[in-house]
C-alpha cells in the first residue's frame, strides 16, 4: 500500500506490548540519518526541532520515557526529511498510525 507522505501531521508509536524507550535512544536513531537534532523542553511539552528545517516532532515525554510522537511536516522542507524521520522510528520499533490502522515505517 502506498502511503502519502506530503500531508502535514504523522503519528508515530510504539505498538504494544513493547516497553517505552528513551528520549536518548530517539535522538540518537534521528541523529544517525544524519540529521541535526535539537531537543528543547517546554512547560507544555517536548520538541525535537530539526536544523535548517521547518518539521518539528512532537514527543510525549515522561520520566524520559517515551512512546508516541506526532511529526509536523513542513511541505517548504526536502522531501528527504520525512523519510528520514520514519527510517530512525523505524529503527528503533516503532511503527505509523493513521485512520487505516498501524503500518510499518521502514
Amino acid at each position: 500500500m502506498s502511503r502519502n507522505i506530503s500531508a502535514m501531521d504523522h503519528n508515530v508509536l510504539i505498538p504494544e506490548p513493547s516497553a517505552p524507550v528513551t528520549l536518548r535512544e530517539v535522538i540518537a536513531a534521528l541523529r544517525a540519518q544524519k540529521l541535526d537534532i535539537m531537543h528543547d523542553h517546554k512547560n507544555w511539552g517536548d520538541w525535537i526541532r530539526i536544523g535548517g528545517c521547518e518539521t518539528v516532532i512532537s514527543i510525549e515525554v515522561t520520566h524520559g520515557l517515551t512512546s508516541s510522537a506526532t511529526i509536523e511536516h513542513s511541505d517548504d522542507d526536502s522531501e528527504d526529511i520525512l523519510p528520514a524521520i520514519y527510517r530512525a522510528f523505524g529503527h528503533i520499533g516503532w511503527v505509523g498510525i493513521d485512520e487505516d490502522g498501524e503500518y510499518q515505517l521502514i
